[in-house]
């Protein structure tokens, strides 16, 4: 078998793919080519020995929109039309399963954001807005872990709230004690009633194995449903807590009939 080789085609002798099911708005087709003046023509586009378009149909409009008479072309002869469908569909649909690892992201765009680039940075493919977020998302620099780390704690100090603690934070209340317990709720409450909760109730497993992120950060066994309890046992655990938060809240006003 012959191995494919690099072919300077001129862009007039291409023919697109009738049924490609990728669609392409003139946008996305602007960016390609800004970023194409940007980079250059840098990969090959796919083609049949008819010069049909297996892959690449954007950046060759995009190379048109550039002003380029020719594109790095890539013949595969041995496909059969039913792979060549089927690549088709694969070549874009495989791209769109990766995901980003949003941190590195952002240290990337930030190193490029403090140099003195010769070219708009929104080549890249990310509004000015996208990647100032992304920046601002970015963990601050050294030691990943800061952040997720708890000070070093030992049974001889004095622990700064006990059960029955509240905090007034402004115009915030913080109460330290137990949803089981419906004084604790009331207490938390003084007297008011809620009008939304949003409440977090552990998963009755085990912290190790189930949660564990990149396991670079390793989080500690808390006291009560890290997987000792049997399910009647945490039916029990969640109605108990779940009903006194829902005991303290208002009770919704009915929907209109016109509803």
């Amino acid at each position: 078998m012959r191995k494919p080789e690099i072919v300077f085609r001129d862009i007039a002798d291409l023919k697109p793919y009738s049924r490609n099911p990728r669609a392409h708005s003139k946008a996305q087709i602007r960016r390609l080519a800004e970023s194409i003046k940007a980079f250059g023509f840098t990969a090959p586009v796919l083609v049949d020995r008819d010069n049909t378009l297996i892959a690449g149909h954007a950046r060759v409009a995009a190379a048109t929109l550039s002003g380029m008479a020719q594109v790095p072309t890539l013949c595969l002869e041995g496909l059969s039309e039913s792979q060549k469908r089927a690549y088709i569909i694969a070549d874009n649909r495989l791209a769109e399963c990766a995901s980003w690892d949003l941190d590195l992201l952002g240290r990337e765009l930030r190193v490029l954001s403090e140099v003195d680039l010769e070219f708009d940075l929104s080549v890249i493919g990310f509004e000015t807005a996208e990647i100032d977020l992304l920046i601002e998302g970015v963990a601050p620099e050294g030691d990943d872990e800061d952040a997720d780390r708890l000070p070093e704690t030992t049974d001889e100090r004095d622990p700064v709230s006990r059960p029955g603690d509240l905090w007034e934070l402004g115009e915030h209340r913080l109460l330290c004690g137990d949803t089981r317990v419906k004084s604790d709720c009331q207490a938390l409450l003084g007297g008011a009633e809620a009008q939304m909760v949003f409440t977090d109730p552990p998963y009755n497993v085990a912290i190790g194995g189930n949660v564990c992120g990149s396991g670079t950060i390793k989080h500690g066994e808390f006291a009560m449903a890290s997987g000792e309890m049997s399910t009647d046992q945490f039916q029990a655990f969640l109605k108990a807590s779940l009903s006194n938060l829902a005991a303290v809240s208002q009770v919704p006003e009915p929907m209109p009939d016109s509803w």
